[in-house]
Parts: C-alpha cells; structure tokens; sequence
C-alpha cells in the first residue's frame, strides 16, 4: 500500500491537540521563529495548548491545508507546512514551511514540500506555487533554488526584522516545472 503523505523521511498529518509542546518550544526558538518571519510576545501553555486544539477540529477549507511534519525516524514533529493566498481562478497558490531547528538539514523540509507541490499540483490542478522568502535567510533560498523554484522579484526593504528593513525574494515554480522536475509517482 502507497501513501502520498508518506515520503522516505517524514510523513506529512492533521496537527492533533497533543502537538502542543512542540509548539512551545518552536515558540521559545527566536531564531526559528525570525526565518519564519513570525516573531511574537511569547504564548502561554494554555493558549498553545487551545491553538493546536483549534487547529486539529477546525475543518479543511478547500485548498488551504495546514499539516504537520513528522520524522519517520522517530515519531517526532519536525515543523509545519501549509497553503494560504489560493486562488482558484488563476490557478495559482502559496505555501510556507516551518521546521523546529533540531530538525534542519535532513532533507525533510525538501521532502515536505515535494509531498505538498505533488499533491496541489497532480491532485488538485494548480499551475503555479508562489514563495517569499527574507533574504538573509540563505537556507531557505537555497531550498527553493534547489528544489527548481525560480527566482521572480525581489522587495526591498519590505520586512522588519532584527531593528532594520529587509528585501524579500520571491520565487515561483509552475506545474510543468516541477513534473519536470518531480515525476509524479505511478500507482496505475
């Protein structure tokens, strides 16, 4: 039996109410939390603890999807990945990852967003993923680039991170880029 969720690294899932802890200590990772472009005052247990409740129950509402990613190596969760900004009359989305930082470079963020493209693109018939990433984040440039994402602008001075302004790079890969790229598996 194939899984489309299941890679040979991790496995992408729903969060469940138990992922909290995992939240927690992202949350305490500033560094983290500054390459996802998402620092905030710190959540208390109870709060995170409600947010991943939330986002367990909370029902799927058409292509944006939020899943977890977790290490097949040990059960652990490793990060998260989700769509956001889909536009069904053009055919075009967004996605974002985030992975805890014990988890960087083991290939998961690039199997994760494989698994996601594969799915948006083969499954649901999209034509083009976008992604902004700040550009001191060399890691995660280097992700897009190798993955086949092409580069398509640059903001400048368009993020507030660490007391000054930063240029976000975007990046774009079309469905016949990446199946270029990415064969889709065969299952007939």
């Amino acid at each position: 039996m194939t899984n489309v969720w299941t890679g040979r690294l991790i496995r992408l899932r729903a969060v469940e109410p138990e992922d909290w802890p995992f939240f927690q200590k992202f949350d305490e990772d500033s560094a983290s939390q500054r390459a996802a472009d998402m620092i905030h005052p710190p959540w208390s247990s109870a709060r995170l603890r409600e947010w991943a409740e939330k986002a367990a129950l909370k029902p799927v509402e058409g292509d944006v999807v939020r899943l977890a990613i977790e290490s097949l190596a040990d059960g652990k969760l490793a990060g998260m990945t989700s769509t956001h900004e889909v536009d069904h009359r053009v055919g075009r989305f967004s996605y974002g990852i985030v992975l805890g930082s014990e988890f960087h470079r083991r290939g998961y963020a690039s199997e994760a967003v494989r698994m996601l493209l594969g799915f948006m693109f083969g499954e649901r018939r999209f034509h083009k993923c976008e992604s902004s990433v700040v550009a001191f984040n060399e890691a995660s440039i280097a992700l897009h680039r190798g993955l086949g994402f092409q580069e398509e602008g640059r903001l400048r001075d368009h993020e507030f991170l660490t007391g000054c302004h930063h240029d976000v790079v975007l990046f774009g890969m079309t469905a016949t880029e990446f199946a270029a790229r990415h064969p889709y598996p065969s299952t007939l």
